[in-house]
């Protein structure tokens, strides 16, 4: 936003340096036609032509004068336009008034300032300045001596020429004031909100909101259909007041005229009985009568008055309408075009976006499954299998009951520290990732031992600086694909013994898991990709490791296994 109105901000002040440029160039050029024709009829003024020469000449080098500021200053300040724009109406007034008045050449002047005053002060200056002008030419045509008297005095010329006055200023205010409104809704267009609310409907609010004050609307209408379902929606803001509807639609039926389906159109009155439509197509605005719009949306919404332009997005078509406008123009057409394509860029980033997030949220809950598979279900199993066994042996070996139930009650802590490391790592906290990553040494100790113990499996662990560089969401993902590593190799390699060994480098982690168990099914040398493209190997590993963004290879035999494993050092799902 701030970017924007900066830019809208030198814009302006480029066109209000230019204008002065312009102004100063034409008192410049004004000054030297009236000395020159001043030169080749000297004769012309009759009266006090010594005097207007002077006038004329220092008017001259007052005109240099502002044109060099210019040049060096870019722009007069408001005061300093205030006070030419008076000393031009003085200085010209008075040469008229000693050259014969309202008859006198220099009565051209006038529309010059009418001009100026447009360019600079939009309808307002181009009527106080009318004001002023005609006042000055009836003041004159009075006093001092009553001109209107004289037989000699053009009655017609003066009348002429104060209407002549009058229709020129309401001409150029017109101008100014269209201007001015073109300027006001550009800049409003311009200052296009840029947030997107997490919710659809006070986005779509929002934009409605927006565009009524653009175009000036007392209502605003956004009507479409999605290309996927047979759904249509609706959203009308008036006054302030916001509504939302959904409701089945067959897509059969057009929301406008077949001739109107593609362009912009606007239209006085629908309720007529053959109403006639100006629409904009590649061959410029025509005429069309009939009924725009369907008769339903016609009386649900009380349509009268309507601009209507098409939305085309990437997932729904329709149209957003502007009700109850009044003297609606071709440039609202254009206006409205442009609306309609900023409401559709809006529109389309706002459903990527739920994309997006969708996406986001469903890749988050695989991970979590597959987190919790990994880690707290498998241990939950063999807790159970566990309990099998005291169950089994409560009654013949007491002693072994307890002692196993002490091994479960160690297994449960261990969990439980587990699940409070995983809860910190999906907590948004710089505080407990680095808590994982402090801890993730002493957790791959804790499961070698436990490993040992319940599995009977001799895990052989060394560490090389897992430390620096290692994020929480890294150091948790070790930690899986280590547990997972140890679970394959005790349950399905059927191994006796496993050696895991980390080590990091400036830009990797990498890990080697190595067993003298039977091996998989395949035997042979892979990578990641080939793993993949044969549907081989451990699948929660592959996962992990391809959305990490890493490299696997697994060497498999009869003798055991080797998985080598190398993980960027990046944030992973941050």
């Amino acid at each position: 936003m701030d970017g924007m109105s900066f830019t809208g901000s030198r814009t302006q002040y480029s066109l209000r340096s230019r204008a002065e440029r312009l102004i100063s160039a034409g008192r410049l050029v004004l000054a030297v036609f009236f000395l020159l024709a001043i030169w080749l009829d000297p004769t012309q003024p009759i009266q006090h032509a010594k005097t207007v020469h002077t006038i004329l000449l220092g008017y001259l080098g007052y005109a240099l004068v502002l044109a060099a500021a210019l040049w060096n200053w870019d722009v007069l300040g408001t005061r300093s336009k205030i006070i030419t724009h008076i000393l031009d109406l003085v200085i010209f007034s008075f040469l008229m008034d000693i050259t014969e008045g309202p008859a006198s050449p220099f009565f051209v002047y006038f529309v010059f300032l009418l001009v100026c005053a447009t360019v600079r002060w939009q309808w307002q200056g181009t009527l106080w300045t009318a004001v002023v002008a005609i006042s000055a030419v009836l003041f004159m045509a009075w006093y001092p001596e009553n001109r209107l008297s004289d037989p000699q005095f053009e009655m017609n010329r003066f009348i002429i020429r104060v209407a002549y006055l009058a229709v020129v200023a309401v001409l150029l205010g017109y101008m100014g004031a269209h201007e001015h409104n073109l300027r006001s809704r550009l800049s409003k267009l311009a200052a296009w909100p840029h947030s997107f609310p997490a919710e659809f409907q006070p986005f779509l609010r929002e934009i409605l909101e927006h565009s009524a004050e653009i175009l000036c609307a007392p209502r605003m209408l956004v009507i479409w259909e999605e290309k996927e379902e047979p759904v249509l929606h609706s959203a009308l803001w008036s006054s302030g007041e916001f509504t939302y509807l959904r409701e089945p639609f067959s897509s059969t039926e057009s929301l406008v005229a077949e001739p109107l389906i593609d362009g912009a159109f606007f239209c006085s009155d629908t309720r007529k009985p053959r109403p006639t439509m100006v629409n904009k197509s590649p061959g410029g605005l025509q005429r069309w009568q009939g009924a725009p719009l369907r008769e339903r949306i016609q009386e649900r919404f009380d349509i009268g008055a309507v601009l209507s332009v098409p939305l085309r997005g990437e997932h729904y078509e329709g149209y957003l309408m502007a009700l109850d406008m009044t003297r609606m123009t071709s440039d609202d057409l254009a206006l409205g075009n442009i609306i309609a394509h900023e409401a559709t860029t809006r529109l389309d980033h706002f459903f990527l976006l739920q994309k997006l997030r969708n996406a986001a949220v469903s890749e988050e809950r695989v991970c979590l499954a597959r987190d919790l598979h990994d880690g707290l279900l498998q241990s939950l199993a063999g807790a159970a299998l566990q309990l099998q066994t005291v169950h089994r042996l409560i009654k013949d070996d007491p002693q072994a009951a307890m002692q196993r139930l002490l091994e479960i009650q160690q297994l449960i802590a261990a969990e439980q520290r587990d699940l409070r490391s995983h809860i910190l790592h999906l907590r948004p906290s710089t505080e407990g990732a680095q808590a994982i990553v402090a801890d993730l040494g002493e957790r791959l100790a804790e499961l070698a031992e436990r490993m040992k113990r319940h599995r009977g499996l001799r895990v052989d662990l060394r560490k090389d600086g897992l430390g620096p560089g290692i994020s929480g969401i890294l150091a948790q993902e070790i930690y899986f694909i280590a547990h997972e590593s140890l679970i394959n190799a005790a349950r399905h390699a059927a191994a006796s013994a496993v050696q895991i060994e980390l080590s990091t480098n400036n830009n990797e982690v990498h890990i080697v898991v190595a067993d003298n168990g039977k091996g998989f099914p395949f035997h042979g040398s892979f990578v990641l990709e080939d793993l993949i493209r044969r549907n081989l190997g451990p699948v929660t590993i592959k996962e992990r490791v391809s959305a990490l963004g890493g490299n696997l290879s697994i060497e498999s035999g009869n003798t055991g296994t080797k998985l080598e494993i190398s993980l960027p050092l990046t944030e992973y799902r941050g």
